[in-house]
């Protein structure tokens, strides 16, 4: 059975290789590696895949930026080679966390091993000088022994490295609003509902600025698991950083019923 997606060569795809897809790539699997490729359909225009090319070689420049840096950090997806079309990284036999949590129920051992993860690894990315914006349950892979990782960064932006992280603004990208993200995939994964957030709700047309919504437009926290975390991620005077959410989580004992 083939997918609607088009490989470079104007081919069909077959399903079974089709990992996943977003708005400018298609993830397969070949060779047990899952490639990024452009996103491409038969009615696909030649400058809709040029464009999906550049979203691709953008976050191509995010990879080489991690890369470059003297202090790894394994949690992200490991990028294994670049051609000038795709991206080839390593396979993660358990999918991404959102269908992971569709079927599975992580004991709270489990969710506050990811959750750690993500904020040392959030924490190594804003070091990186990047900010991720698009963080969500289905960017995050598991492993074949459910580690966590970072694996999409096409809506990243990849800032000057001299730039100071607790006051840069991109367009109302910030620190704050990865935290924000953060706080609502620990909110799906402890709550097992999904915490929707719309970034340009209050929004002119002409006004393309992200802005957090306010805290009455967020579920509440009261009564859950790490709800007071939870609400430190997305209000003012909660964590200033990644790495303060990191020092919470890991002063957190299992079984606290609404940290």
């Amino acid at each position: 059975m083939v997918s609607p997606f088009l490989d470079l060569s104007g081919e069909s795809i077959p399903v079974e290789q089709v990992l996943g897809s977003g708005s400018a790539a298609v993830v397969v699997l070949r060779d047990g590696l899952a490639v990024k490729t452009p996103l491409r359909y038969c009615w696909s225009s030649d400058v809709q895949v040029e464009m999906n090319i550049e979203v691709i070689q953008r976050e191509q420049d995010v990879y080489r930026r991690f890369q470059s840096s003297n202090t790894q950090c394994g949690g992200t997806v490991n990028c294994l080679g670049f051609t000038k079309e795709t991206t080839e990284l390593a396979y993660m036999a358990n999918g991404d966390l959102r269908a992971y949590l569709e079927t599975n129920q992580p004991s709270q051992q489990l969710q506050l091993s990811w959750f750690r993860e993500m904020a040392r690894t959030l924490d190594h990315i804003h070091d990186q000088r990047v900010l991720v914006a698009d963080i969500a349950s289905r960017n995050f892979l598991l492993d074949s022994d459910l580690t966590i990782k970072f694996c999409d960064f096409s809506e990243a932006s990849l800032l000057p490295l001299d730039v100071d992280m607790d006051t840069v603004d991109d367009n109302g990208y910030t620190t704050r609003i990865d935290l924000g993200f953060i706080g609502a995939v620990i909110y799906e994964v402890v709550t097992g509902n999904k915490c929707k957030i719309d970034l340009f709700k209050d929004n002119l047309p002409t006004d393309g600025r992200a802005t957090w919504p306010q805290r009455q437009f967020l579920p509440s926290t009261e009564n859950v698991w790490l709800g007071s975390i939870i609400k430190d991620c997305w209000v003012d005077g909660g964590f200033r950083n990644a790495r303060s959410l990191l020092r919470a989580l890991d002063s957190t004992a299992l079984h606290s019923p609404a940290l």
